[in-house]
């Protein structure tokens, strides 16, 4: 009785745990190990005497995977940048939402080597004597394989946000820069992670032609994976080969448990709904952080900056919008508007004809649309195949927790291994057979692009409310009306999202599907994506300008005619807000 308040065990600082020392030791490997091979990316370099390929030693194959990782995240991060301005921009803003949503169309048509052909040559001279500037191109070459994705899952979220978010925003007068931190980026964190996800394994697919490049005549190789398989390709050693996918789906599967797993895990917090999932997902690195103080005490050290940044950052406004405006102000800048930009598109396309008109003459724009119409027969093969055979797979994944937990880390390394790591083992065994790149074209492009379709319809399925799944449960919902009520309108946003993004993937993709080498053969499908990088390794400007205007103008013709149809009544019939 004569103890006094508080006791002397609660005065008591807590141990040091066995958490800290692993989060700490784990955070200064990774330091280093940043350091050690950002390195590497800073070493005299010259055109002229910079290699084509690079060393196919077993040995090295460690050191090439960090430095192909290392590119991955740099990607990652500047796609993440991308996404929360160009998609934040387009929600908001209703006369830009008319140009940049067009513009990512066309963004995410343009192939990987349409970009490295115009901004290879930009990069090296930001950096003359360095071989910064070849890394710079390699990872933007990266970046324009994920961010396009994100963006459209992100833009998508913004817009079907709930009406009571917004409404609670405003109410408590939120700047823009609060609004979009407290309320724009946990309503869109699933769907912006998941995806994150399914982008960084698009990443992985055009690794090879990142890292090996082959643009106006001339050959650069970085060390990495990438550049290690096209190697062994054309040694034609195909026990180098197998080697280098072992060290890929070890590598994926180490990012998986490491950083995705986590990610998804810690993203279930910001899921709104009434009623708690009966299993939630976890992750052993994600409990070992919670366990540890040191997240705590970083949050605790960089929590004293929220206030003031949002004091400086309030100059942007409050996030609200005009209740009265004038029609006629708002109608003439609105024609001010079309004018300018109407102007600018008409130009661009007149500069553009005669460019084509003078290098390749206007009797190859026939050709060139034929050649996009057969690759768009096999892009519309591979959507309805997906479609038929990952909906109900996602579904079934999306909804039970103890099986998305099982499934997917295996998902996960399906839709992350680069699976033009296996053309070399493809190319054969279409020689050993005979049969023609024309149809097992349409097998190598699905490899690149069905992943997208999953994901989304993963990502919609897990997030279908809990009541809602509980009240089809004691209703006894029929199988056909659970699909048709519940599960169908569910996913639909999120299945639309996937089309747009595994349809642009899929001419993505033809670039490196349509054209196959191993070993000194190559075979090559009839196709635009064979035309496009047909002419970018002989730096042809005029069709490769050619070539990457058919493939936007049929990416863009498909998504204004269809899959943005389907995405206006995504958003006003089957948004949970």
């Amino acid at each position: 009785m004569l103890r006094t308040f508080p006791t002397r065990d609660a005065l008591a600082r807590p141990r040091r745990t066995a958490a800290d020392v692993a989060v700490f030791l784990g955070a200064a490997a990774l330091l280093w190990l940043i350091v050690r091979l950002a390195h590497g990316a800073d070493v005299p370099w010259t055109p002229e005497t910079g290699t084509s390929t690079v060393s196919t030693d077993p040995a090295e194959l460690p050191y090439y995977a960090g430095r192909s990782l290392l590119r991955m995240f740099a990607a990652l991060v500047l796609s993440i940048g991308f996404t929360f301005v160009y998609a934040t921009a387009a929600a908001r803003l209703r006369r830009a939402e008319k140009i940049l949503l067009p513009t990512l169309d066309i963004l995410q048509s343009v192939p990987v080597l349409g970009f490295l052909s115009v901004t290879i040559t930009g990069f090296i001279a930001l950096f003359p004597g360095s071989q910064l500037g070849l890394e710079c191109a390699s990872i933007f070459a990266i970046f324009t394989s994920q961010a396009w994705n994100m963006t459209f899952a992100f833009h998508h979220s913004l817009v079907s946000q709930p009406r009571d978010l917004d409404e609670a925003s405003r109410l408590l007068r939120l700047s823009r820069w609060q609004r979009f931190w407290r309320v724009d980026v946990p309503s869109g964190m699933i769907p912006l992670v998941w995806n994150g996800m399914m982008s960084f394994g698009g990443g992985w697919f055009f690794l090879t032609a990142s890292e090996a490049l082959s643009v106006n005549n001339q050959k650069f190789a970085l060390p990495g994976i990438g550049a290690y398989v096209a190697a062994a390709s054309g040694e034609g050693d195909l026990g180098k080969v197998l080697l280098a996918v072992g060290v890929m789906v070890v590598l994926i599967v180490g990012v998986n448990v490491l950083f995705w797993r986590p990610l998804t895990a810690w993203a279930e917090r910001f899921r709104i709904e009434n009623s708690e999932a009966a299993e939630a997902p976890r992750s052993l690195v994600l409990d070992l952080l919670r366990r540890s103080r040191i997240p705590a005490l970083l949050g605790r050290f960089f929590g004293k900056l929220v206030f003031p940044l949002d004091r400086a950052l309030a100059v942007f406004g409050l996030a609200e919008y005009p209740l009265r405006f004038s029609p006629a102000r708002r109608r003439a800048a609105d024609i001010a508007f079309t004018v300018v930009v109407f102007g600018l598109i008409v130009y661009g396309l007149v500069r553009a004809v005669q460019f084509i008109g003078e290098t390749t003459g206007y009797a190859e724009i026939g050709h060139v649309l034929l050649l996009g119409l057969i690759t768009f027969a096999r892009v519309v093969t591979l959507v309805v195949v997906g479609t038929l055979v990952w909906v109900p797979v996602g579904v079934w994944i999306g909804m039970n927790p103890r099986v998305s937990r099982l499934a997917q880390p295996i998902v996960q390394v399906l839709a992350s291994f680069p699976a033009n790591f296996l053309f070399p083992l493809i190319t054969a065994v279409l020689l050993a057979t005979g049969v023609s790149l024309d149809w097992g074209g349409i097998l190598l492009m699905s490899l690149g692009a069905q992943w997208y379709i999953l994901f989304n319809v993963i990502a919609g399925a897990s997030a279908i409310p809990h009541d809602l799944r509980e009240a089809a449960a004691n209703l006894r919902l029929p199988r056909a009306l659970w699909w048709r009520r519940l599960v169908l309108p569910a996913i639909f946003p999120g299945y639309v999202t996937g089309g747009i993004t595994a349809a642009g993937g899929a001419w993505n993709a033809s670039i490196v599907a349509e054209i196959v080498s191993y070993h000194g053969v190559t075979l090559t499908a009839t196709g635009l994506g064979a035309y496009i990088s047909d002419a970018t390794g002989s730096g042809d400007a005029g069709r490769i300008l050619l070539g990457v205007a058919v493939m936007s103008l049929y990416v863009v013709g498909l998504n204004r005619l269809f899959w943005r149809r389907l995405y206006r009544l995504a958003e006003r019939r089957f948004s949970l807000s």
